[in-house]
């Protein structure tokens, strides 16, 4: 299984980025190989609108079936949810922690949007 994280960083020691259309990176971690990927959001990082439906669209194609990150809104969400990609979320720690506290069972899915949109 993949599991996607947003961060500030390039490593899983990183932290994780509490922003999901403009997540500064997307750090794919395999379970199954270990191995982690590195999905750098620089096209969404200034965009004007749409950054969290095309960040959703990105993660789609990483392959991952889950998501951890802080807030994420209702486009975004939807896109990952009809992407068949769960979503939980998490504001803080490293990309290592929050990956372990999902392998635990220690977070939640989150159901629904975290925040509003923002050209509602």
């Amino acid at each position: 299984m993949k599991i996607a994280v947003t961060t500030v960083g390039n490593n899983m020691d990183a932290a994780v980025d509490p922003r999901f259309g403009r997540a500064q990176n997307f750090l794919v971690y395999d379970t199954e190989s270990e191995e982690t990927t590195v999905y750098p959001n620089e096209q969404n990082l200034q965009a004007a609108q749409g950054a969290g439906v095309q960040a959703g669209q990105n993660i789609l194609q990483t392959g991952a079936e889950i998501l951890i990150s802080g807030n994420i809104g209702p486009k975004a969400f939807t896109v990952l949810q009809q992407g068949g990609v769960k979503v939980y979320t998490c504001t803080s720690g490293t990309v290592k922690e929050v990956i372990a506290d999902y392998q635990a069972g220690k977070l939640v899915e989150t159901r629904g949007a975290t925040k509003p949109g923002h050209w509602m």
